[in-house]
């Protein structure tokens, strides 16, 4: 049940299990590519002069690696340890872990639709990550957004188990982002003026905004949203709605994202 190509693209980041090491360098199975084996040549397994490559490295250890170089013709992968950094190397492990998840939800839906494993999630595994690129941020998406996927899956007979699966055992995500309004009115009915642009700021997504007073003229705006595309949409939409508003009423207003 292949979900990737056979081999990865240059400048990926790849998890795999060294298998062995020598002098010059070490072994690595790539566990997403069916244990094709790469290389880490040793100027590429740590910054600086590396005395004794097992001070960095070890037999069956996990690790991230950036990929260097694929020779097709070869079937050879070259890998770097080094040209990662932590953030990087978190992001990938965490990626890693939530693709295990997902083929194992994958089996769930497998079941649901009384078939074999590999030949379920053959059925909908490639078109999935495609569509989505990834089976997870498929499984994400069936959940908090049901109804949007099976829209998109209307035609597939696997669409209304794969939802099932993804809402019993998924939390939909959850993204929280601030920014700051400054709005002042100086004429008699400013107050009431500021209270109206900020009224509508909420309006926008009355589930979804929220506006806390920091300090005359500052106030803090908040979006809950489940992606955080759609996070960044709501909060332009609400700024702008309440720029607009105290302008209109002969005010001032400036936003900053936080």
């Amino acid at each position: 049940m292949p979900l990737r190509p056979e081999l990865p693209e240059e400048g990926e980041l790849v998890i795999g299990t060294v298998t062995s090491i020598r002098n010059f360098g070490a072994f690595v199975t790539l566990d997403e590519y069916a244990g094709r084996e790469a290389f880490i040549h040793l100027s590429e397994v740590a910054t600086g002069w590396v005395k004794y490559i097992r001070d960095h490295i070890r037999e069956g250890q996990k690790i991230v690696a950036r990929v260097l170089r694929v020779d097709t013709s070869k079937n050879q992968v070259d890998l770097s340890l080094k040209r990662i950094n932590d953030h990087q190397r978190r992001e990938k492990v965490q990626a890693w872990k939530n693709e295990q998840r997902a083929l194992r939800l994958a089996e769930e839906v497998a079941k649901e639709l009384k078939l074999p494993a590999a030949e379920a999630t053959d059925a909908f595994g490639p078109t999935l990550v495609e569509k989505y690129g990834s089976l997870f941020a498929a499984f994400e998406v069936a959940s908090a957004d049901p109804k949007r996927f099976q829209t998109e899956n209307a035609k597939s007979s696997w669409a209304t188990a794969f939802s099932k699966v993804a809402r019993a055992n998924i939390l939909p995500p959850h993204v929280t982002i601030l920014g700051t309004l400054e709005i002042t009115d100086p004429t008699p009915e400013g107050l009431d003026h500021v209270r109206a642009a900020l009224l509508a700021a909420e309006k926008v997504a009355p589930d979804a905004v929220e506006v806390q007073y920091v300090g005359a003229p500052r106030y803090r705006i908040r979006v809950d949203a489940a992606q955080y595309k759609q996070a960044e949409e709501t909060l332009k939409r609400a700024t702008e709605a309440a720029l607009k508003a105290i302008k209109g009423a002969g005010g001032q207003g400036s936003f900053t994202r936080v």
